[in-house]
């Protein structure tokens, strides 16, 4: 690609734009559809970097040049409007949540938010993922298939009630438990998506509308939310080491602590971000096991060389091939296609292109981890490619990248580990799939689609 300057500045440099007869909502429908597809397309068409147009959306400048990633991520913050960028959350989320801040704001809320993902603090919930999962898989019946997904979010949403909520069995942890699986299940099939990236659909028109149904259901989910947070204000002197005991004592620089609205939206983001997405990266690496038999086979030594049900957590997390195996399978398909975008506040000069005010740039994850020139066979599952080499932070980013790299990315992949080496050293799983899968939209994320069918073959 040239490096020829287009002026003036505020003209967008015509060698990037896709040239389409497409309307924009068109377009918008063919990209939440199928975005392999969308993206694949466009990238052998116009190359690493390329504009797209949307409904309701800046212009997005799409990047997966490991070059420009790092420009990118390395630039002032100052420069950007990054929380605005990901305003398509806020319905999920809430507007007070460390996705969509920016500023000082976003600074200060994550320093409150980083102790309880880090260090002994989150080594503390091992056990607590250890005895979830076989919890879980001694549900499972010998020559009986189940659905992966299902199996892996609910390990993945009791995980999140017992560490971030301190909840035990009881009423209200499945009185959570329950409309939080229905409150995710309103974006199950991806035309339902449209809801979130059409903003003239979010009309409540009555219970039994499409955005009807999810507001009542994020209503309920509030009112439970809210209920624990005041509850838990009052024990004082009970605070235990529950994330949300973690936020409740946390102060920041002028010794104010978080609001309730602030608690309750950074409780939806760990719930939404930390639940579904470790979910659907599980079942992906089930799969991945199961269908490439020499996988299984090399992970399976790996284990045998530890007594994984008493050894450290900290030692299975540390295992070369486990690692690797976990790497690829973020790599192959994320569960998030892009990064947040970043939304110009001022003229900027890119890769010795002048880009506007007002562009939004944004490195697509999918199509950088496709790369052949930094993947060779990038279609192949080969987790000895993280064996070979050490991938900058911008070439490989399953967590996304600089001031707005995912908080909860150490804790994501300590749950992928303990849960996987849990499942594999005591059962012998068959896949029933035969077919390759592909990723499909729910909601914001991708998912295998059917959810991966396996069935168990024997106890070990």
């Amino acid at each position: 690609m040239t490096t020829t300057l287009e002026k003036p500045t505020n003209q967008i440099p015509s060698q990037f734009l896709v040239k389409t007869l497409l309307p924009k909502w068109l377009q918008t429908l063919n990209v939440i559809n199928n975005p392999m597809y969308y993206l694949e397309k466009r990238r052998q068409k116009y190359g690493d970097m390329f504009i797209s147009e949307f409904s309701g959306f800046p212009r997005l400048l799409v990047i997966s040049n490991p070059q420009a990633i790092q420009e990118l991520f390395t630039a002032d913050a100052s420069l950007f409007d990054s929380g605005a960028g990901n305003y398509i959350m806020q319905p999920l989320i809430g507007a007070n949540s460390l996705v969509l801040l920016d500023g000082d704001r976003h600074l200060k809320q994550r320093k409150l938010l980083m102790p309880p993902f880090h260090g002994e603090r989150m080594r503390n919930y091992a056990q607590v993922i250890c005895d979830i999962t076989e919890k879980v898989t001694s549900k499972w019946s010998i020559n009986q298939p189940f659905v992966a997904r299902r199996s892996m979010q609910d390990i993945s949403l009791q995980v999140i009630l017992r560490t971030v909520f301190g909840l035990q069995e009881g009423e209200r942890y499945q009185q959570i438990k329950q409309v939080l699986v229905e409150f995710l299940d309103t974006f199950n099939y991806p035309l339902s998506a449209v809801f979130l990236f059409f903003k003239v659909l979010q009309k409540d028109l009555g219970a039994w509308s499409p955005w009807g149904k999810f507001i009542r259901r994020r209503q309920l989910l509030d009112k439970l939310i809210y209920q624990e947070i005041h509850e838990r204000r009052t024990q004082v002197g009970t605070q235990g080491n529950d994330i949300l005991s973690l936020l409740l004592s946390a102060r920041d620089e002028n010794g104010e602590p978080m609001t309730d609205i602030e608690l309750r939206d950074e409780l939806m983001t760990m719930l939404f971000a930390g639940h579904e997405t470790t979910a659907i990266s599980l079942s992906w690496a089930l799969y991945w096991i199961h269908y490439v038999p020499e996988v299984r086979e090399k992970l399976l030594q790996e284990l045998n060389t530890i007594d994984v049900a008493n050894a450290d957590p900290t030692v299975i997390a540390q295992l070369p091939y486990l690692n690797a195996v976990c790497s690829e399978t973020l790599r192959i398909y994320p569960v998030a296609f892009f990064t947040f975008s970043r939304i110009l506040k001022t003229p900027m000069k890119f890769m010795g292109y002048d880009l506007p005010k007002g562009m939004s740039i944004s490195p697509c994850i999918y199509l950088t981890h496709h790369r052949p020139d930094v993947y060779p066979e990038p279609e192949k599952f080969k987790p000895e490619r993280f064996l070979e080499r050490q991938f900058s932070p911008y070439e490989f980013m399953p967590f996304g990248g600089g001031n707005r790299r995912c908080l909860g990315m150490a804790f994501a992949l300590f749950e992928m580990k303990l849960v996987l080496a849990n499942i594999l050293s005591n059962y012998s799983l068959e896949l029933l799939d035969k077919a390759p899968l592909k990723p499909v939209r729910r909601g914001l994320v991708f998912t295998p689609n059917g959810g991966v069918n396996l069935m168990v073959k024997g106890k070990k």
